[in-house]
């Protein structure tokens, strides 16, 4: 029973997060959630008040405590009276820093500063948010078009980014952790693709700014690139069902719909919103490279252009019984949220 069992959370306040809290409080756990300051403790329950379960008392059920992952204090406190650990995902930003430690240190050392006040804290449990970035930047084997859960990323690969890699290093060292120090511990893994669905709040991350950014009509032309999209709901989803299913533990699990172009995003938008100025034809690559001198944003999907990166649910359906809400579905809902909200 999940009843009265408690979930620490770290990086509450975050887009994943917040929709984790909502799903946790639903089933019944209590959740401490972890922000850097606490006056965003009052942003994550205001975002998770309206939909909550009849009978989930929030006083009781939710309470934050403060935390930075790049301190130590605090985090022994933290984890007293804690069952499980739900290390959520680090930043996922627009454009990549200028220097690539500024996203790298901060993802290796808040997991490690996690794992360890855990493990000192006697916590068996942990689920780890991860990212496809961490299983997409590899070579697949000959014969074999579909990413899966054995493929990783290679940090040392000419075309990685800062982001990818910090998923990357943070994943591996999270892994070497529980292998080296804390084999008592069990690890899962939820690698997202990019994730869309409707915010809580108008608080979001990098995912949701790039419908934003189609919407806005920022953007002549679309780039030939494409990713694999999966709903923020299922991904909230994916985490609680993976705290009680044992099957999981010590292993990766992707999320993930469907790949969707570009051209086939914006053209789903535009069939939703005809009156919005939104691009439909496709940039030559050599114009979105010279584009990417420019615009940071750009700059970070040219090594990518014009590769399919398709990926396996497969395992995410096997042990956690996972019907994923299809993407189109999901870009729609996330559209329809940015416009009634005047955010866009």
């Amino acid at each position: 029973m999940a009843q009265n069992k408690t979930v620490l959370l770290t990086g509450a306040s975050g887009y994943i997060a917040k929709h984790i809290v909502l799903n946790l409080l639903n089933a019944g756990y209590d959740v401490v959630g972890s922000v850097r300051t606490l006056s965003r403790g009052d942003e994550v329950r205001a975002a998770v008040a309206p939909h909550v379960n009849d009978g989930v008392d929030l006083d009781k059920s939710l309470r934050f405590v403060a935390l930075d992952l790049g301190k130590d204090d605090g985090w022994d406190d933290a984890m007293q009276g804690i069952d499980m650990l739900m290390h959520t995902a680090s930043p996922f930003p627009l454009k990549q820093p200028r220097d690539e430690n500024e996203l790298i240190r901060p993802a290796v050392d808040g997991t490690l500063r996690a794992l360890r006040a855990a493990h000192r804290a006697g916590i068996k449990r942990v689920v780890l948010t991860s990212s496809f970035a961490a299983v997409m930047k590899a070579s697949l084997p000959k014969g074999r078009a579909i990413f899966d859960e054995s493929d990783w990323s290679d940090p040392n690969s000419p075309t990685i980014d800062a982001y990818a890699k910090s998923k990357t290093l943070a994943e591996r060292a999270a892994w070497d952790f529980v292998r080296d120090e804390a084999p008592d511990m069990a690890l899962t893994t939820i690698n997202p693709v990019m994730v869309l669905g409707p915010p809580l709040d108008v608080h979001f991350g990098g995912s949701v700014q790039v419908v934003e950014r189609m919407l806005s009509g920022k953007d002549p032309m679309v780039p030939n690139y494409g990713l694999g999209c999966v709903d923020v709901r299922d991904v909230a989803q994916m985490h609680v069902r993976a705290l009680s299913a044992p099957a999981t533990h010590g292993k990766r699990i992707l999320a993930v719909d469907s790949f969707l172009w570009f051209m086939e995003l914006t053209a789903i938008l535009k069939k939703q919103f005809p009156k919005r100025r939104i691009a439909t034809r496709q940039a030559p690559d050599f114009l979105i490279r010279l584009m990417g001198m420019f615009d940071a944003a750009i700059r970070q999907i040219i090594p990518d252009l014009g590769k399919r990166f398709d990926v396996s649910n497969a395992r995410a359906r096997e042990m956690l019984n996972m019907e994923f809400i299809p993407a189109e579905r999901s870009l729609q809902e996330t559209a329809a949220y940015l416009v009634e909200n005047k955010l866009v």
